[in-house]
């Protein structure tokens, strides 16, 4: 594994100057690597053709002098952003063998950026899931021990980053499907504003918070992909056009990380003085796992030890957000899945008697469970009788609950949050009921309601053996992510759980 060598995208690069290694012979020894860890079933689709193409170009590009930070950089796609080279399945029997005639956005920038894509990573079933077992594909494994969730939907991200088989990936966040997962594997994953990433080619689950990020080892990492993934995209109806005078998003963020960064440094031993910390006090961190609760104090202690002070704030409806999430989620999913019935787009059964038996039988046939039980949820929230009680009562509160955290966010700099209240469980674990594992996005939904930026780092390890990863959630002002990533560089300039790596 060549990329043991070399952890960040600043080191390989370093490595490609220095002429150590070529793009070619580091996508061989990458894909060597993948099929050596089959067994975490994070993989969905590989191209060796393809992706030995895009590096060729990339060492093309560095001889020729026109290299970017992310040239032959190996990175993945979550399965629910549309790809030429690679089928794009999102997890589901409904699209088996699908081949989309354009790349999504973001992966179309990533390729102009230089990246060298490996392939598709495996996902909850239309990216609805929080342990990444719905995949018709097979669930995936977490590499800290496999016998455990590696979290969802972006399970498959957050494993092949944190397994050392590439750098960086790409992923989807509805309600924490970056987060999750990132704190899970001991990795790195972010969930920009939503509006300031293109959703163009991402499959659609609830289109208002959707949003597409990057999962990476660091936030010196994260920076380097969301500064190439950023930007105002036309064929995106929600990108935001927010810019700076002239910068784009990509050079806004660099320039917010910049001038935080010169901050940190004039502040000497104090980086972080002045910073205001947010805690949210309804939330119940008596509630959380002992091991969880503690390494979170830690963290808070040393970003104090930096100069930065807690301080209190308050979302009343916090305990009412998971109720309007699974309104509104599954409510849009319910709209969105609509198309695929068999006729134009999706499985088509082979037994049918009319038109209508063979649309009821072929989303019977294509979809998993999990998707079923929230376009049900979803129709019947609205419908007739149902949608002002259910789905217009979700939206009031979603609108309250974005006030609150604008509010909280002006009595502090940024809100700490656990991201889970437990340690990744065990794969194929009963449920005590079907929705139990949706309350695994108490602590990380809310950011979603109110699309802010929010952000997911290794905080330290449980004391089970293997040892578990714990990570910490910081929510940011909207368009903040540049100080968000600046903060949590500083703190990993003075930590090591992002550098800890699993034995596989």
């Amino acid at each position: 594994m060549l990329l043991n060598q070399f952890p960040t995208i600043q080191s390989l690069q370093a490595a490609f100057e220095a002429k150590k290694i070529s793009a070619v012979e580091l996508t061989q020894d990458c894909l060597a690597t993948i099929e050596q860890q089959k067994n975490l079933n994070a993989w969905l689709s590989i191209n060796a053709d393809a992706s030995l193409a895009q590096a060729k170009k990339a060492d093309e590009q560095r001889t020729a002098g026109q290299h970017t930070p992310l040239t032959g950089v190996p990175i993945g796609h979550k399965d629910v952003l549309v790809t030429r080279h690679w089928p794009t399945t999102a997890g589901s029997k409904m699209l088996d063998h699908y081949q989309s005639p354009f790349d999504a956005t973001v992966v179309e920038q990533l390729a102009q950026a230089g990246a060298v894509s490996l392939g598709k990573l495996n996902c909850d079933e239309f990216a609805m899931g929080s342990d990444n077992q719905s995949s018709y594909y097979g669930g995936v494994a977490n590499p800290w021990d496999q016998n455990r969730t590696p979290g969802g939907s972006s399970g498959g991200s957050a494993a092949a980053v944190a397994s050392g088989s590439i750098l960086a990936a790409t992923a989807s966040d509805t309600g924490g499907s970056i987060r999750q997962p990132a704190s899970f594997c001991g990795v790195s994953g972010i969930k920009p504003t939503y509006g300031v990433v293109s959703r163009y080619g991402l499959i659609a689950y609830a289109s208002s918070l959707d949003q597409a990020g990057a999962i990476a080892r660091s936030a010196q990492d994260l920076l380097a992909l969301l500064g190439a993934m950023s930007g105002f995209d036309s064929k995106d109806p929600t990108s935001l056009e927010y810019c700076h005078e002239e910068a784009n998003n990509g050079q806004r963020i660099q320039a917010q990380h910049d001038a935080l960064q010169s901050q940190f440094a004039q502040q000497g031993n104090t980086p972080l003085k002045g910073l205001r910390i947010g805690l949210i006090k309804e939330f119940d961190w008596q509630a959380l796992d002992p091991q969880i609760a503690q390494a979170l104090e830690q963290a808070l202690a040393t970003l104090e030890q930096l100069g930065a002070q807690r301080v209190e704030v308050s979302i009343p409806l916090s305990d009412k957000a998971s109720a309007a999430y699974y309104i509104i989620s599954p409510a849009e999913a319910s709209s969105n899945l609509a198309r695929f019935d068999g006729v134009r787009y999706g499985h088509r059964t082979q037994d049918y008697q009319d038109i209508h038996d063979m649309m009821a039988r072929s989303r019977a046939e294509g979809f998993g469970t999990e998707v079923i039980r929230r376009i049900l949820a979803g129709t019947y929230v609205l419908s007739e009788g149902h949608y002002e009680t259910f789905f217009l009562q979700a939206q009031r509160v979603r609108h309250l609950i974005f006030k609150q955290y604008q509010q909280a966010l002006e009595q502090c700099d940024l809100i700490l949050a656990p991201v889970t209240a437990d340690l990744p469980r065990l794969l194929n674990q009963p449920l005590a009921k079907p929705t139990e594992s949706w309350q695994a996005d108490h602590y990380t939904l809310g950011a979603n309601l109110a699309g802010l930026p929010a952000m997911s780092l290794p905080c330290g390890f449980s004391s089970d053996s293997p040892a578990l990863p714990i990570g910490m959630q910081l929510i940011g002002r909207h368009y903040h992510e540049g100080q968000l990533l600046a903060i949590a560089d500083c703190y990993q300039k003075h930590t090591d759980w992002h550098q800890r790596t699993p034995e596989l």
